[in-house]
């Protein structure tokens, strides 16, 4: 198993992408794996947050060279059309996109290509000062893939990601985070227990608004206000008839730390 799952008592899972040797790289396995943890946690009620990392010395290096390589001999020998292929292994990766609770990147070490582009499509980031990320596409000759020029534009800004883009280059994490890649840069050795303190504060929180909020700051994005109004009123519209809100007002008069139920 190529992806190591940690589900821990307070609501907070750590998945872990394990293929050192490789440097964790983007392999069909490994997006079978992670689609399967991912499933895995998919119908938990009591998860509240997760944590995706890699097993040092990388996040990830990104897609696995005798994949590409065996997708360039059989376009240019065979006449081989890769679209669908690409798709269905983007899929793979981008599942961490559908779990229902806010995904927490621990990029512990290099994170490039196809292996940022999955750091990108979750929620939050925490970066390694010294780790080496980009979307070095261009710079293989090979156009961007798994959400890359759309994750990043989100992230950065149009400009910023395009300056990425164009020139495939590597970039410090520390110059990432002061890009707004992330949310802060640390030494390697304190990327996984920051994401880790950042999803048990996540973790906290009321479980039903955390997962109300994830919907709604994915299917508002781009939205008019007036599309944004009418979420939040039908989301707070469930909030007032929630255990969770009796328990947050309560804890607010008694001035204790709420304990939440997700109800």
């Amino acid at each position: 198993m190529s992806v190591r799952t940690q589900r821990r008592d307070d609501g907070v899972a750590i998945l872990t992408l394990d293929d050192p040797e490789r440097r964790n790289a983007m392999t069909e396995s490994m997006g079978d794996a992670l689609r399967d943890a991912a499933a895995g946690l998919q119908d938990d009620p009591g998860l509240r947050a997760v944590v995706l990392t890699g097993t040092p010395p990388a996040f990830s290096a990104g897609g696995d060279l005798a994949m590409l390589e065996d997708l360039a001999r059989r376009t240019r020998d065979e006449g081989y059309d890769a679209t669908d292929f690409m798709r269905e292994f983007y899929a793979r990766f981008l599942s961490v996109r559908d779990l229902p609770v806010p995904v927490i990147a621990a990029i512990n070490g290099h994170a490039v290509g196809a292996g940022l582009c999955v750091a990108l499509a979750c929620d939050l980031r925490i970066v390694a000062d010294e780790a080496k990320v980009g979307l070095n596409f261009a710079r293989l000759g090979l156009h961007p893939g798994m959400g890359g020029s759309w994750l990043l534009t989100r992230v950065l800004g149009p400009q910023r990601a395009a300056e990425w883009l164009y020139t495939g280059r590597l970039v410090s994490g520390r110059e990432a985070a002061s890009a707004g890649m992330a949310l802060e840069s640390l030494p390697a050795d304190e990327v996984l227990p920051r994401a880790i303190a950042l999803a048990e504060e996540v973790a906290a929180a009321s479980p039903l608004t955390v997962r109300q909020l994830k919907q709604t700051l994915t299917t508002t994005e781009g939205a008019d206000l007036a599309t944004a109004l009418q979420r939040e009123a039908e989301c707070q519209a469930v909030s007032y008839g929630s255990d969770d809100l009796l328990e947050g007002l309560a804890a607010g008069r008694e001035r204790r730390p709420p304990d939440f139920t997700g109800r």
